[in-house]
C-alpha cells in the first residue's frame, strides 16, 4: 500500500490546531505548523509493514482530525485483513491499538469502528499477560508498554479488567519499568494514561477507593520519575519516548509543579528534530503527531462524530528523477559480544543502516555472525546472534552500540558513519 498525496499541507494543518486545555503553550503555534508536514508525508505515504504500525497511524491522524475517507478506507480495510488472518498471533498490545484506531472518532457513516469480540479476547490476552508473569517470575509475555496499552484499551472500551491487580501490577518499582537499570520513559508515560484511565472511570462509580488511592499514588511516582528523564535540550528520556512523555504530563499536571517542565523547550526541540528527519519511520511519526497538537489517548473514546472537511488530495505527479550519484563505501568496525567478542571490519556503501553492516558481517563468516530477525511497528529487530535467541521471560535481549553506547534507534533505521565502531551485545534488562 504505497500511494503518493499532494495535500494543501498549510491549511490542513490549520484546520488541525484545536484549541487544547490541557497545556496550551505545548500545541505547536500557528507559524510552526508547517515544520508537521514530514510528520504527514511519512504516515500518507508509507509501505505499513505490519498490523500495529497501521494502527498506530489511524490513531495519530484521527486524534488530531485528519480524516479523509479514503485514505482511512485503505488503512482500516489493512488492518481488518491482518487481523481476520493473524487475530489469534497478534500480540495483546498490538490488539489495543487496533481497538483504540478503529474504536477512535470514527466515520459517522460507519455503524461500528470495530467488532466487539476484539475487546473479549483482549481481556483473554491480558489475562494470558497475567498468567505467564505468576509463571516466570513476574515477567508479561510481551512488556509493560503492551500491558499498559491493554489496561487503556479495556478502560476506554468498557473491558473487564481487576482494579486491584491492576493497582498491583503497576506498582512503579516493578522491574518491567527499567530496561538495562534504566527507566524507560514510554513505558512510564503509557502506564500514567492507562492508570488516569483506570482512576477517571472508577471515581465517577466510587468503588474500591482503596485501591484508587493506590494508583493515585502510583501515577505520581511515575510522573516523578519521568520528570527526573528530563535533559538540559527539553527531550524526555529520548526523542522517540517525548510524545509518550509529554501526553502523560498533559494528563498529570496536578502531580507536579509548573516549573518542572519547561514544555515550550520540549516542543520546540521536537520541532527541530522534525526538520532533521528524525521521525522517518511511520510509528515514530504517529506517537510524536499526538502531543505536538495537545492529544493524548485519553480523548479516544468520544462518543461525538469526527469532524470532516474535503480536502483537495491528488495523485502527485512526479517531477524528473535527480541525477544519479554513486554513493562511495564506508569501512565500519563490527563486533558480536557474548561471553566473548568477535569483531571483523565491514565495508558498506554510504549511507547504510546497522542491518546493511550485520547483513555484510553475515556473509564474510555466517557462523560468527550469523543472525535472525522480525519485523515490528518500529522496523526489523534482532531476535538471534550465533542462534543464541532473546527471551522475554529470561529478560534478554541484543543490544545495539556505537562507540560503547546504547542506541534509541534501531536496526533498520540508525544510519552508520565511516570509522564507526558497532556492537551488538547479548544482555540483560
Amino acid at each position: 500500500m504505497r500511494q503518493s498525496y499532494h495535500l494543501p499541507l498549510m491549511g490542513l494543518l490549520l484546520f488541525f490546531l484545536i484549541p487544547s486545555q490541557l497545556c496550551k503553550k505545548c500545541v505547536v503555534s500557528e507559524g510552526e505548523l508547517s515544520s508537521l508536514a514530514p510528520l504527514l508525508r511519512t504516515m500518507l505515504n508509507s509501505n505499513y509493514t505490519n498490523v500495529a504500525q497501521a494502527a498506530n497511524v489511524l490513531l495519530s491522524l484521527r486524534l488530531v482530525g485528519m480524516q479523509n475517507q479514503s485514505i482511512e478506507k485503505q488503512i482500516i480495510r489493512l488492518i481488518k485483513d491482518n487481523v481476520e488472518k493473524k487475530e489469534s498471533n497478534l500480540s495483546s498490545g498490538q490488539l489495543a491499538l487496533v481497538i483504540l484506531a478503529l474504536g477512535a472518532c470514527h466515520n459517522p457513516d460507519e455503524k461500528c469502528g470495530f467488532d466487539s469480540h476484539l475487546v473479549d479476547l483482549l481481556e483473554e490476552k491480558f489475562q494470558a499477560e497475567i498468567a505467564n508473569m505468576e509463571k516466570h517470575n513476574g515477567n508479561p509475555l510481551t512488556n509493560y508498554y503492551q500491558l499498559s496499552l491493554d489496561v487503556l484499551a479495556l478502560c476506554l472500551f468498557n473491558g473487564n479488567y481487576s482494579i486491584n491487580r491492576t493497582a498491583e501490577l503497576f506498582n512503579p518499582e516493578n522491574k518491567n519499568y527499567y530496561f538495562s537499570d534504566q527507566f524507560s520513559v514510554d513505558t512510564g508515560g503509557m502506564a500514567v494514561l492507562a492508570l488516569t484511565c483506570v482512576r477517571r472511570r472508577n471515581q465517577q462509580i466510587k468503588t474500591d477507593q482503596g485501591n484508587l488511592e493506590r494508583i493515585d499514588n502510583y501515577t505520581e511516582s511515575l510522573v516523578k520519575k519521568i520528570l527526573l528523564e528530563i535533559k538540559e535540550n527539553g527531550l524526555i528520556g529520548n526523542i522517540y519516548s517525548t510524545g509518550e512523555a509529554m501526553q502523560a504530563l498533559f494528563v498529570s499536571s496536578n502531580y507536579y509543579r509548573e516549573n518542572e517542565w519547561n514544555c515550550q523547550k520540549t516542543l520546540q526541540t521536537v520541532v527541530n528534530e522534525i526538520s532533521q528527519g528524525a521521525f522517518r519511520i511511520p510509528t515514530a511519526a504517529a506517537q510524536i503527531l499526538p502531543a505536538l497538537m495537545g492529544k493524548t489517548y485519553l480523548d479516544v473514546n468520544r462518543n461525538s462524530s469526527c469532524v470532516y472537511d474535503n480536502f483537495n488530495i491528488s495523485i502527485l505527479v512526479p517531477g524528473p528523477a535527480p541525477p544519479t550519484i554513486s554513493p562511495s563505501n564506508i569501512k565500519v568496525h563490527y563486533s558480536v559480544k557474548i561471553n566473548e567478542t568477535y569483531s571483523t571490519n565491514v565495508t558498506v556503501l554510504n549511507g547504510s543502516v546497522f542491518l546493511d553492516v550485520m547483513e555484510a558481517a553475515q556473509r564474510q563468516n555466517k557462523t560468527i555472525f550469523g543472525f535472525t530477525k522480525e519485523e515490528s511497528s518500529w522496523g526489523p529487530y534482532i531476535t538471534s546472534v550465533q542462534g543464541l535467541r532473546a527471551n522475554n521471560n529470561d529478560r534478554t535481549y541484543w543490544e545495539l552500540l556505537s562507540g560503547g553506547k546504547p542506541l534509541s534507534q534501531g536496526v533498520g533505521s540508525y544510519v552508520v558513519h565511516s570509522g564507526e565502531n558497532l556492537e551488538i551485545r547479548w544482555s540483560k534488562y
